[in-house]
Order: C-alpha cells, then sequence, then structure tokens
C-alpha cells in the first residue's frame, strides 16, 4: 500500500509489454506519440483482444510489430517465416507489409491461439499470404534444410518461441535464409535479467530460460557468418544479417 502523499511512477497501458526501458511514463509517451496514432486498425483490433487472453505475455509489443512492419518494408522482403505465432499480431504487422504476392511459412504448436486472430486477418485481407502449419518446428526446418530448394529462399524470418531450442532453429535457419537475408531473434534481453545478480528473485520461467538465452547471444555474437544488431526493442531483438 502507497504511503500517504508518496508520488507513485505512471504505469504504461500496454498490456502484456516487454519494456525495457526504466520509464513507465517515457514508455507511454513512445506508444501514444508514435505508435498507437499509426497502428493499422486491424493490428489495434488484435493487440485488444490479445490484451484479454491469460497468456497475453507472450504477445509481441506494439512498439515491437511497429518496428518489424517497417524493417520488412526497408529490405523488400517477400518470402518468410514465423516460428512462434500465438494470436498473430507480429504476423499480421508482417502480412501487412508484404507485398500482395508475399508469403509466410508460419509455424506454432497451437492452432487455437492462431485461430483467435484468424478472423481478424482474414478481416485485413492478407490471409492468402500465410501458410501455418501446426506443430514442432525442428522436424520442418529439418526437411527443408534437406532440400537445396529451400536453400537461401527465405529474405526474412523471425523468431519468438522456445528460448531453450534458439540455438537449434539458428543452426537449421542459417541454410534457409538467403545471403543478405535477416533472421531476427525475439527476447533477446529476456526481461533484463541477463545482468541480475544470482540470487536475484526471478520468476521461475525467468530463470529456467535465462541461461539459454545468454548462450545465444554469445553464440550470435562469435557467429562469422552473420553480422548482427541487438537492439533494446520491445524484450530485446536481434537481427542477424547473413553475409556468408
Amino acid at each position: 500500500m502507497a504511503v500517504t502523499g508518496e508520488t507513485q511512477p505512471a504505469k504504461h497501458q500496454e498490456v502484456g509489454h516487454k519494456s525495457l526501458l526504466q520509464s513507465d511514463a517515457l514508455y507511454q509517451y513512445i506508444l501514444e506519440t508514435s505508435v498507437y496514432p499509426r497502428e493499422p486498425e486491424s493490428m489495434k483490433e488484435l493487440r485488444e483482444v490479445t490484451a484479454k487472453h491469460p497468456w497475453n505475455l507472450m504477445t509481441t509489443s506494439a512498439d515491437e510489430g511497429q518496428f518489424l512492419n517497417l524493417l520488412l518494408k526497408l529490405i523488400n522482403a517477400k518470402n518468410t517465416m514465423e516460428i512462434g505465432v500465438y494470436t498473430g499480431y507480429s504476423l499480421l504487422s508482417t502480412a501487412l507489409a508484404l507485398p500482395e504476392d508475399g508469403k509466410i511459412l508460419a509455424l506454432d504448436i497451437n492452432r487455437e491461439n492462431y485461430e483467435i486472430g484468424l478472423p481478424i486477418i482474414e478481416k485485413a485481407g492478407v490471409a492468402h499470404k500465410i501458410d501455418f502449419r501446426e506443430g514442432p518446428a525442428l522436424p520442418l526446418l529439418d526437411q527443408m534444410v534437406g532440400d537445396v530448394k529451400f536453400h537461401g529462399s527465405f529474405d526474412f524470418i523471425f523468431v519468438d518461441a522456445d528460448k531453450d531450442n534458439y540455438l537449434n532453429y539458428h543452426k537449421r535457419l542459417i541454410d534457409l535464409v538467403k545471403i543478405g537475408g535477416v533472421i531476427g531473434y525475439d527476447n533477446t534481453l529476456w526481461n533484463g535479467s541477463l545482468v541480475a545478480p544470482a540470487d536475484a528473485p526471478l520468476r521461475k520461467y525467468v530463470r529456467y530460460y535465462r541461461d539459454f538465452v545468454l548462450e545465444l547471444n554469445k553464440a550470435l555474437a562469435a557467429d562469422p557468418r552473420v553480422e548482427i544488431c541487438q537492439l533494446p526493442v520491445g524484450d530485446g531483438i536481434t537481427l542477424c544479417r547473413r553475409i556468408s
């Protein structure tokens, strides 16, 4: 309970946000000034629907959705992949950015969550760009790696899934993304826990995945096949541009 007369810090309105900004008021300023006014109506609708879901912490934040949409346009992406879909907020952001004949291979273990957002995606007129596959991603990725026609065929790949498999994904995706193409790994700053003391009070799932994210970051930094940039957008996103 607050002490009488004590000023409490302002809290932003983004449900399920993962902002690493220390000031909630500053994050709210970004959302209200630059993100929400330019957010497509379909993305706003899906964000609000997702906010009511009990697992809404899994969603991509609105500022990161805006970032991904602009990034895809800047690199002229056409053929993309997304591993980890949830209700489809980042998927919709991608679909809206791609040209009319653009394609997204969308992989997730839970079709039920995807179908929460599907009516909104259909109403936005971009469902035809999405090839949704339900099930674990690794078996399908292994099949694709085994078929040379898929090598270097993707312009952009976004990964927001099981953190303990990120390195396994990277070992396969590096063959599937084209030279000059980009892989984006989400949550690479993992709630800011990467620099927390060993005895810091962390949520169980944060502590469990923390070492996997640390291992990924170390591996990406040492991978000569990619150029990287780690950004404090959302919960941290690392972009890897394949160079060899």
